[in-house]
């Protein structure tokens, strides 16, 4: 069965909102962090969640000279998604994305995503090293990620998962997810059997 490669870097970087989103343990995929080089990852506005741009777009919306660590996304690197489960990721991300195929450099090897760690705050780096210059790191990946179509919808302010993990992602899994329409709207979708409403910008990468 073909496979598929994704690299996440906002609310899908949370084990459990992924595993919620896709309807099933995860018990078939792996996880490693990762870097995502010339993007920037800014906040939607009036909304939790982040959206990703092009580096040339996002410093035209920032408006001002970016630091290593700005020019690139840190998030992760998940293998071994089913065409389903890709299905469900596109009813979540919804029309404000298009999956597009990126190159992205693993920091760790692959793991199940059950050894992942199950305290919210084992997610994120404390104190993250220095992001190394691109000859020093691993060879990339080839992947697929969300691109955000519409960078009048975002805020000139970088995203923070640390921040999210702190004050909003209790909203998007467990009880306090059946309240949420983000999420909800996956189920809806799920059960009548909806076509995706993401666009796929290049063939799919299967691997």
């Amino acid at each position: 069965m073909a496979t598929y490669s994704s690299f996440f870097y906002g609310t899908l970087m949370h084990p459990k909102i992924l595993k919620r989103v896709i309807g099933n343990d995860g018990s078939h995929l792996q996880i490693a962090p990762a870097i995502l080089f010339e993007h920037t990852r800014h906040k939607v506005k009036n909304a939790d969640y982040p959206g990703l741009l092009p580096i040339a777009i996002g410093q035209k919306l920032l408006d001002r000279e970016l630091a290593a660590e700005e020019r690139c996304v840190r998030g992760t690197l998940i293998t071994g998604l089913t065409a389903r489960d890709m299905n469900f990721l596109d009813y979540f991300e919804g029309p404000q994305y298009t999956r597009r195929n990126v190159q992205v450099h693993p920091l760790e090897p692959l793991v199940d995503i059950s050894c992942y760690g199950v305290d919210d705050a084992s997610f994120v780096p404390v104190s993250p090293p220095p992001v190394p210059p691109t000859s020093e790191m691993p060879l990339p990946i080839a992947a697929q990620t969300y691109i955000f179509n519409d960078a009048g919808d975002l805020s000139a302010e970088l995203w923070s998962f640390d921040d999210f993990v702190k004050n909003n992602a209790w909203k998007w899994y467990g009880a306090a997810a059946d309240e949420n329409q983000e999420i909800t709207e996956v189920d809806r979708r799920r059960a009548v059997g909806a076509p995706s409403p993401v666009e796929v910008d290049t063939v799919e990468l299967r691997a």
